[in-house]
């Protein structure tokens, strides 16, 4: 493809995704862009030249043949995932939980297994993944989203330990509340209930994220960035935030 190290973003068509394959190609990267939305994807890729794949971490087929499609890997970034519903426990539905525990911790077993050999062949290997600060404490009616993530989390903090002594970093990005599409799929949609989400604050931006992600992903070979949480001034935690009016 281009003899600039290549970086693999999943889930890049819109918000941190593209915003991080933006940075990724300004830090020198040719970037590999893998979504669903194939459109949005060519558009991106066309603007910072580099490659746009179609993908879909929940089905293994589409996986396995985006890997294969891979010729070389330096840089993953395990962005694909998401939220549905907002139910508490008791009325929680389980075809929303199949969906976020397939998006965000299958998908993510299957980008990293499948490229692992060439993050190994690379010889100086970085897998970055992008959890949530759901990730790190549970908050009332989300436990479906928190149990993904959760989960999610420990298949990458085990890699930490499995992979030590090898040439290959890992990065766990735990965002808080970034103002992107993600509410507006939790919400099926709903415009009015995305937008409440982010009332009285200024949330982060994708850029925000995407410019963490960049700069771990430049620094030293011996430096690991283990965990970064980033959140707005204006958030304490998953279930704290102070809003205006």
């Amino acid at each position: 493809m281009t003899d600039r190290p290549t970086a693999v973003v999943t889930g890049a068509s819109s918000g941190i995704g593209a915003a991080t394959a933006r940075a990724l190609a300004e830090a020198g990267f040719h970037v590999v862009l893998g979504a669903r939305r194939v459109d949005r994807l060519e558009a991106v890729a066309k603007e910072i030249d580099g490659t746009a794949l179609r993908l879909d971490v929940t089905d293994k087929e589409s996986a396995a043949a985006f890997v294969e499609a891979v010729p070389a890997c330096r840089l993953l970034v395990n962005n694909a995932g998401g939220a549905k519903g907002l139910e508490p426990v008791a009325e929680a539905d389980e075809d929303d939980w199949r969906w976020m525990f397939e998006a965000n911790v299958i998908g993510t077993l299957r980008m990293t297994q499948g490229l692992l050999p060439k993050l190994r062949a690379s010889g100086d290997g970085h897998i970055i993944t992008v959890t949530s600060i759901a990730a790190l404490a549970p908050y009332d009616n989300g436990a479906g989203y928190t149990g993904a993530k959760h989960a999610q989390a420990m298949l990458h903090r085990t890699l930490r330990g499995e992979l030590l002594g090898e040439p290959i970093r890992l990065t766990e990005i735990c965002p808080g509340m970034v103002e992107t599409e993600f509410s507006l799929v939790r919400f099926e949609g709903d415009r009015e209930k995305a937008d409440n989400v982010y009332r009285g604050l200024q949330p982060l931006t994708a850029e925000d994220v995407a410019d963490v992600i960049a700069f771990a992903a430049t620094r030293p070979s011996h430096v690991n960035l283990d965990q970064i949480t980033l959140m707005p001034r204006a958030q304490a935690s998953a279930s704290r935030a102070h809003r205006e009016g």
